[in-house]
């Protein structure tokens, strides 16, 4: 009965637990399975604005100096203003902090977060397939239990 995914041993401590123990099982693997999901969707969302900022970046730094262009102050609100120096750009590095740093410092920023962010995000799809095959096997022990328990 064990499914391919999960360890043979912990289909057999499955297959022991009791129906109430199995079913809190079932429901604590599929909460950590949708956090686990909610986890990829925040990096996936971050590595994209992490592209986005870094393409800014590029086309920030074709730009003249002197060039009239729209600044955003918000997601929705951008305000005219002049390029003055393209050279040295702020950095957002959380909680409201800021570093300046050349250009090129910017797009390197820009592409070890976006790497790291990409391993991240595979190390948690990695452990989200594991949880998701226990998950998968708890739930098929567990209509195997009720079934079970209903012919009896």
């Amino acid at each position: 009965m064990a499914a391919k995914g999960a360890a043979p041993s912990a289909a057999r401590e499955m297959e022991r637990m009791s129906l109430e123990q199995l079913k809190a099982f079932k429901e604590q693997s599929d909460l950590e399975v949708n956090l686990l999901q909610d986890s990829l969707n925040n990096i996936r969302t971050a590595a994209t604005r992490l592209e986005l900022a870094s393409a800014a970046l590029q086309d920030l730094s074709l730009r003249p100096r002197g060039k009239q262009m729209l600044v955003p102050l918000t997601a929705s609100l951008y305000v005219p203003g002049t390029l003055d120096d393209a050279d040295k750009v702020l950095i957002d590095v959380g909680t409201g902090y800021f570093i300046e740093k050349t250009m090129d410092e910017g797009k390197d920023y820009c592409n070890r977060k976006i790497n790291l962010l990409k391993s991240n995000f595979d190390e948690v799809v990695e452990v989200t397939s594991k949880k998701k095959s226990i998950a998968d096997e708890a739930g098929l022990i567990l209509q195997a239990k009720l079934r079970q328990a209903s012919t009896s």
